[in-house]
């Protein structure tokens, strides 16, 4: 059923003017983030459709696409070069073949990431690309809302269709994306012209918007609570009525936590009793180790480092009533435990050279958003739509940063078509401006000629 769609939606898109070369690259996006290659027993599985894909559509776009005012992007420089240091630290890794299989995804990732803004020239095709990678993503986010609002979820109950952790499948993972998926959602809402914004358009959105909250119950992963919190902190940023806002969020959460499925709420119990939670213990300890780790390894161990750690952490227990409380410590040790954390994934396995590279590529988004937000803030500007999309984008970023603080998403495809849509926005809306200014300079010149 999620094939038929897809090629239902990629015909339509066709109708509505993208060339065959762009098409390329949003079929590469839909393999990417629903990986339709797991959803089957033996086809699919046996056909390199990743590897058919991202060679259709950069040998479509070097061949026929249209390459004039082809510009290359800081931040296209710093994956390629995050790209060729994380190909040196794979050569030299402790665990050389546990990092290749690594490596063999992510260089896709950071490769794709790079030339993924030299398709972006028009706004139609931006708009399309966050379209798709929205319906992808909602492909897998629907599923999991209908079985939320089912069975309740659970954590490592709720099942998205596939039997692995891998990818957007993982509950922590999903949760972060789906969250970060909202501001875009409302995004095309507002001003999305593939679909023009009628009751329809708006019906579904705040329907997938729902589906997207449902998530991180559904999963009961903490991460997805962190990011809702966060999100909506930035959504008073373009809320005219924030008393109101605020008045609305108090009152949905106070009609929503009765609601709440028993296994959640305990869940999310955990954040203030994480002494006692093993899951939040190892991390802290993983944490540790990887800080230690990089001060005698400062060029990083390769991807996989984390298999030779040793942990020991120290899990705090308490029982009994409120009057007679009862406190119970013992130590645990582990090993081989993952880092759990995007930035601490990056320390340990990139060392300090690779946590400059990556946060060089995040946090120069983040400020290239703020600056094209407030340029093109003005009601009467006709770039509105893009200054409000890099809000949106800003905002969507921002949330899965936080949502990486607490997963291992560090080369996740999907952070990296985020950034390559910023990128191509970035510099769609260079060019306009620089457009407008030259017509300007040319109109005063033939007023002060005449």
């Amino acid at each position: 059923m999620r094939d038929l769609v897809f090629i239902a939606f990629l015909a339509a898109l066709f109708g509505f003017g993208l060339k065959r070369p762009f098409l390329l690259v949003l079929v590469y996006i839909y393999i990417d983030i629903v990986s339709p290659q797991r959803l089957t027993y033996y086809l699919l599985n046996a056909v390199p459709i990743s590897l058919i894909a991202v060679l259709a559509a950069v040998g479509g776009w070097a061949l026929t696409d249209d390459k004039r005012g082809l510009r290359i992007a800081p931040r296209q420089i710093l994956i390629g070069l995050l790209l060729v240091y994380c190909g040196i630290t794979t050569r030299f890794a402790d665990f050389p073949i546990e990092a290749a299989d690594k490596w063999d995804w992510v260089w896709k990732a950071l490769a794709f990431g790079a030339f993924l803004p030299f398709t972006l020239r028009t706004r139609l095709r931006i708009e399309a690309l966050l379209l798709f990678m929205t319906l992808s993503a909602g492909s897998i986010i629907i599923v999991g809302g209908i079985k939320t609002l089912a069975s309740g979820g659970g954590y490592g109950e709720l099942n998205l269709m596939v039997t692995n952790n891998t990818g957007l499948y993982e509950g922590s993972i999903i949760s972060a994306v789906a969250i970060t998926m909202i501001p875009i959602i409302l995004w095309l809402a507002k001003y999305g012209t593939i679909f023009r914004p009628d009751w329809r358009v708006r019906g579904f959105a705040w329907a997938l918007v729902f589906a997207c909250l449902l998530i991180p119950v559904g999963t009961s992963a903490r991460t997805g609570l962190l990011c809702i919190g966060l999100l909506a902190v930035l959504m008073l940023r373009d809320v005219k009525r924030r008393l109101l806002y605020l008045a609305a969020l108090g009152v949905a959460g106070l009609i929503a936590t009765p609601l709440l499925p028993s296994s959640y709420t305990e869940r999310m119990g955990t954040i203030k009793t994480y002494q006692g939670d093993e899951s939040a213990s190892t991390r802290l300890a993983v944490w540790a180790w990887t800080w230690d780790y990089a001060k005698s390894h400062p060029l990083g161990g390769g991807f996989n480092a984390y298999l030779q750690n040793r942990v020991s952490y120290e899990l705090v227990e308490t029982s009994g009533t409120a009057a007679n409380t009862q406190t119970d410590r013992r130590r645990a040790q582990d090993k081989a435990r993952a880092y759990h954390s995007s930035y601490f994934e990056v320390l340990g396995e990139q060392g300090w050279p690779g946590v400059i590279l990556w946060l060089s590529i995040n946090i120069g988004g983040l400020i290239r958003m703020e600056i094209l937000r407030r340029r093109h803030r003005s009601e009467d500007d006709p770039l509105r739509w893009g200054g409000a999309l890099a809000g949106a984008l800003q905002h969507a970023h921002l949330v899965y940063l936080l949502g990486a603080a607490f997963v291992g998403i560090a080369f996740n495809p999907f952070i990296y078509q985020l950034i390559g849509a910023q990128i191509g926005l970035d510099t769609y809306l260079t060019a306009r401006r620089s457009a407008a200014t030259k017509r300007n300079f040319a109109r005063h010149a033939a007023a002060a000629a005449a």
